[in-house]
């Protein structure tokens, strides 16, 4: 190889090795093989254009043309002509994909996901500078500036980076740069052949003509030293540039990111570890969002952000996907079958000026959206997402989403989802420790199918686990934050939506973690708000006929869905169907109405369950009834009344001991009052046709109370002081008592029975709805002695 070869290979390598540093800020790293594979042609063109030889202008611009069609081939195939000669389209192309990589790095975290755009900045700027070496180093045979290029390639990646191996990174590029300065020094010796002058300094021994291991020669000294001042200055450039900050995980409520300036309050994407933490640890529930909509059950329209479909054991984050134009309407969803009920809902939504962030908050799954600016479509995720620094500041946008409304038996028969889709989403890492699966197994032990699975997961996680909700626990990090959070039991909405979706793929239920805001809190004009520390995460499942799917793990947190509440009364049932036309004077029906109180499992174990009326009799007597008729007819009598009665008097009794003293020891007004009378308000409701929300928050519940029982002003005052009260009870350090809230109650309770109409005051006096708790609880309490009973007998067995 030539002294003029030599030193374009050692410029090449040169411009590899500054490279290296940009391996920390981007996973995987197989672009740099690409970018090695294109420097090698580039810098052969060079040296095959040199032995022509030609003009260095041709040179250069024949290097210039082929790192082109080497572009052209490797990221624009589709759109050139003949697979690599650069057209309109490809050009245009480029540039799209150019501009998708500006927002890339802008949005994602390091290490960021290898996308198209991406890996073309990264191969073009690596082709680029490889390139300009060469020019200055190569064709104008000057290495020493050629340090500059390749200082500002290490200088950008030294100063994004994040990691603590930056040394390694310096030492490779300060290598590569001092091997370009070694080889450019020889070249210049080879050129010159022997040396005939003695240019020893006083005092040493004389240097003999033709000697290569002489002192350095002028040019040479001039280079190490131009050497020296390049490398120190790329150990200074570094900490003066600011490091990459988390992109789309940037920290909610900190005033970073979104287009906003440090401390300036606006918000931006959300990270969901640290974010939702400090979002909902804010001392003030700032408004994000003001929405209204056409819908009748605005408690179930969550605002959803982004899916975080990517989980190596240690965190939840959004995968690489293509982004494109919007369409109009959007795709279907996927997997969603015609036979599954939904609804169209139409919405207004209305951003606050401190409120700035790239990713448009919407129902899911949305149909159409009209909006203003410069966003694009996700398709995989649904979402929309702002480029060219477009974020939600003070936006106004409409969106037109379904409400779909599978049943539990749609679920419970849902076919197996695509191998394509099983596969991503029930993907776990080697890393996960054992504890996370064998919990989810021994949780669900018995289940017969995936819905049954989720239900049991949800279900433990929300009420029989033994969670609690606390926003001020420590987030946890690394493989063993979740294994650690199911040790401790105790944590906020990321705890338990990446614990229950970390589980369901354990148990090969695909699924992913939605990031967004529950429905916030109803206004008087008819509006809801949608505040800061509404900010939530939620687990998605995917079920083959109903497509992802929302459920609830989190305690007094949101809104479980109807069909995930197997449970619940009439879960089934048309939403419309299950609150009452408040505008009809009904008259209470004397024909049996098991549906109102009775769910279809108790049912099918007791057809019986709640019909008012037994059978009645078809024996007749024209002779008149005998004496023992007449008792017979009597008992039956007086047991139909027993049983007519029975919701009436029990439910006052419980209502009674609710709303007194707990004990002789207890203050009247305390803690354990404070919840049996919020309980009673939440039973008060559902007896006036107010259907309740078990998982809601204390306010979210007070709001729908007061917006659906139509409550005065005063009224509405006082829900919203028992809920203050229950809030107080549940979060504060050390609970306080609060005077006068069974008082408050019963003026809540009046309240109701003067809004409601005749028919629904008189169904709540007879056949109060929530009396079958009751029947919940006996139900319950047979079952523990049943399994009692069954282990107690079968343990001798097993003995044997």
């Amino acid at each position: 190889m030539s002294g003029r070869g030599r030193l374009a290979f050692c410029a090449a390598l040169a411009t590899l090795a500054a490279a290296c540093a940009l391996l920390p800020l981007v996973d995987p790293a197989t672009w740099l093989l690409q970018a090695a594979l294109l420097t090698a042609v580039q810098t052969g063109v060079g040296a095959a254009t040199r032995r022509i030889p030609l003009a260095r202008p041709v040179t250069v611009l024949t290097q210039v043309v082929v790192s082109l069609l080497l572009l052209t081939a490797v990221f624009a195939r589709e759109y050139a002509l003949a697979g690599f000669l650069p057209g309109p389209e490809a050009f245009r192309y480029a540039g799209t994909l150019f501009e998708q990589g500006v927002q890339d790095v802008s949005r994602y975290a390091i290490p960021a996901p290898l996308t198209d755009g991406i890996r073309l900045m990264l191969v073009g700027g690596v082709l680029a500078i490889g390139l300009l070496v060469d020019l200055v180093a190569v064709t104008y045979r000057s290495a020493a500036p050629a340090g500059l290029p390749l200082l500002a390639l290490y200088s950008v990646a030294a100063g994004l980076s994040q990691g603590g191996a930056r040394w390694l990174w310096f030492l490779c590029a300060a290598g590569g740069y001092l091997l370009l300065l070694l080889a450019e020094g020889r070249e210049r010796l080879s050129q010159w052949g022997r040396v005939f002058a003695d240019r020893t300094r006083p005092g040493t021994a004389a240097h003999q003509p033709g000697s290569v291991g002489g002192p350095a020669l002028a040019p040479v000294r001039t280079g190490r030293r131009i050497g020296v001042l390049a490398l120190g200055i790329s150990l200074v450039v570094p900490i003066a540039l600011p490091s990459l900050s988390g992109g789309l995980l940037d920290d909610l409520g900190t005033g970073g990111g979104g287009g906003g300036n440090k401390g300036g309050g606006t918000v931006s994407a959300v990270n969901p570890v640290v974010a939702l933490k400090n979002s909902l640890n804010q001392p003030q529930n700032r408004t994000a969002l003001v929405y209204s909509t056409d819908g009748e059950e605005d408690q179930e329209l969550y605002l959803r952000i982004v899916a975080l479909d990517k989980f190596d054991g240690a965190q939840w984050k959004p995968s690489e996907r293509r982004i494109g134009e919007i369409p109009d309407p959007l795709p279907a969803p996927r997997g969603l079958a015609p036979g599954v009920r939904t609804s169209t809902v139409r919405s207004t939504i209305q951003a606050s000026d401190a409120y700035a962030q790239d990713w448009l908050p919407m129902p899911y799954p949305a149909d159409r959206v009209r909006v203003s600016g410069k966003w694009r479509f996700e398709p995989e995720g649904r979402t929309l997402v702002g480029y060219d620094q477009q974020t939600t500041r003070g936006l106004s946008y409409s969106v037109e989403s379904l409400r779909v409304q599978p049943t539990a038996e749609q679920l419970r028969n849902a076919p197996a989802p695509p191998p394509d889709l099983e596969r991503e989403y029930t993907a776990v890492p080697g890393s996960l420790p054992d504890v996370v699966p064998d919990t989810a197994r021994r949780v669900t032990s018995g289940a017969k199918d995936d819905y049954d699975r989720a239900v049991l997961l949800q279900d433990w996680f929300a009420s029989k686990g033994g969670f609690s909700y606390d926003t001020e626990v420590a987030a946890g990090t690394g493989v063993n934050a979740i294994a650690d959070f199911l040790k401790q039991k105790e944590g906020f909405c990321v705890h338990f939506s990446f614990a229950m979706a970390s589980m369901a793929r354990t148990l090969g239920i695909p699924a992913r973690v939605a990031v967004g805001f529950t429905p916030g809190t109803a206004r008087g004009d008819g509006k809801m708000e949608v505040g800061f520390q509404d900010a939530h995460a939620w687990p998605e499942l995917y079920f083959e006929g109903v497509g992802w799917t929302r459920f609830e793990p989190t305690p007094t947190r949101g809104t479980t869905p109807p069909y995930a509440q197997p449970d619940a009364p009439d879960s089934d049932l048309d939403p419309d169907e299950q609150l009452p036309d408040r505008s009809q004077n009904d008259q209470p029906s004397t024909s049996p109405s098991p549906s109102e109180r009775c769910t279809a499992q108790q049912k099918q174990a007791d057809p019986e369950c709640g019909l008012a009326l037994p059978p009645p009799g078809s024996d007749k007597s024209d002779a008149g009834p005998p004496v023992g008729a007449l008792a017979g007819f009597g008992a039956a009598g007086l047991t139909v009344l027993a049983l007519l009665a029975s919701p009436l008097l029990l439910r006052r009794r419980k209502r009674a001991r609710r709303l007194r003293s707990r004990g002789p020891d207890a203050a009247p007004d305390g803690p354990e009052a404070v919840l049996a009378a919020w309980q009673e308000l939440i039973d008060t409701g559902w007896d006036f046709g107010i259907l309740p929300e078990e998982s809601a928050t204390p306010r979210t519940a007070a709001a729908r109370l007061a917006r659906i029982g139509q409550l005065q002003p005063a009224e509405a005052e006082a829900v919203q002081r028992v809920a203050l009260a229950v809030e107080q009870v549940l979060y504060a350090p050390v609970p306080r008592a609060t005077p006068g809230i069974a008082d408050e109650v019963r003026r809540i309770h009046a309240g109701l029975r003067a809004a409601a109409p005749r028919g629904v005051r008189l169904r709540a006096l007879l056949l109060p709805p929530s009396s079958v708790r009751l029947l919940w609880a006996a139900t319950r309490r047979a079952t523990a002695l049943r399994t009692r009973w069954t282990r107690a007998l079968t343990r001798p067995r097993l003995a044997k």
